[in-house]
């Protein structure tokens, strides 16, 4: 097997088993930390002007992409300049480092056992931690729609979309991939700080996007077949709801589960304090129930080890031919 393959692959399943333990420092957070320096240098160099604003966050996109993928090829030759298996080993380590399966699955299901236990107040702040809407104010539906979302959303750019770049290029290209949506998270919104300075991250980030949210809702959908979920509905909500959010590329998975698993998601929702209304996803065939958590971590597994196989092989035979 092709070391790339093998890297990818080893990563995969150091994931599944490890997942991201809060005593090992994450190599996001420095990227975190480097697009904070980044936008305080080019916000005082940059003038406080529609233009220049916009102008910043282009640097600040070229910037943090090419300092990320840079550092993760001068640390990967520089293992290669040891020995090939410490090479290897490194890729290991990176490409494990740029998954998030049981991290989402873990830190979901502890909303799940928190509304299991009746423990709204505690759910509440478990779902905090993955969600960037206001949590105070929601009910137990709302809460287990909540964790349902984000792990629909984030199968497609925490799993499926780094898992597709690294099959491409390596950790390089997966870390290239992990600068611009970090960048994304943290600066793309539409406010008054970052209507502007966050443009072209945001931008940018629906670009390198807009393949892998498609191929993420077809894999979801034949991941939904093979765990006895209704893929037929599954695919039935996706050509309907798939453009219902404002993202080009959000709902897509989240419209598969929510046909799946027959409930609705999405809807309005408290963002900063204020009220942001959103199109559903969806039907409400049944009730939402905090038993959708277990279903949409089941359809996330199947997702990923679809996607793998799938990426795999089509490597493997491209690798083949040429």
């Amino acid at each position: 097997m092709e070391l790339s393959i093998l890297a990818v692959i080893l990563g995969f399943i150091l994931d599944l088993i490890v997942g991201d333990p809060h005593w090992l420092y994450h190599p996001i957070r420095l990227v975190g930390h480097l697009i904070s320096g980044l936008e305080k240098i080019l916000r005082k160099v940059f003038p406080k002007t529609e233009r220049g604003e916009l102008t910043a966050g282009v640097f600040l996109l070229i910037l943090t992409a090419g300092i990320t993928s840079g550092a993760a090829w001068i640390l990967l030759y520089a293992a290669g300049c040891i020995h090939p298996y410490v090479k290897f080993a490194l890729s290991v380590l990176m490409c494990y480092q740029l998954l998030a399966t049981k991290s989402l699955k873990t830190e979901t299901m502890k909303v799940y056992d928190a509304l299991k236990e009746g423990d709204l107040k505690k759910a509440r702040y478990a779902v905090s931690m993955v969600v960037g809407r206001d949590t105070d104010v929601l009910d137990e539906i709302g809460v287990t729609k909540a964790a349902v979302e984000t792990v629909a959303e984030n199968t497609s750019d925490g799993i499926i979309a780094p898992l597709l770049f690294m099959m491409i290029g390596g950790p390089v290209l997966g870390y290239f991939y992990k600068a611009v949506n970090t960048m994304d998270s943290m600066v793309g919104y539409k406010n008054d700080k970052y209507l502007y300075f966050g443009r072209a991250a945001a931008k940018f980030d629906d670009v390198v996007n807009y393949i892998p949210a498609r191929l993420s809702a077809i894999l979801m959908i034949g991941a939904a077949g093979c765990c006895g979920m209704d893929a037929a509905n599954g695919w039935r909500i996706y050509k309907r709801d798939r453009y219902n959010h404002s993202s080009p590329n959000s709902a897509h998975t989240e419209a598969v589960t929510a046909g799946a698993l027959h409930i609705q998601l999405a809807g309005n929702a408290f963002y900063f304090g204020k009220l942001y209304e959103k199109p559903t996803l969806g039907d409400p065939d049944r009730p939402v129930e905090y038993e959708d958590i277990t279903r949409a971590n089941r359809l996330l597994y199947g997702t990923a080890i679809l996607a793998l196989l799938v990426f795999g092989l089509v490597k493997g035979v491209v690798l083949w031919l040429v």
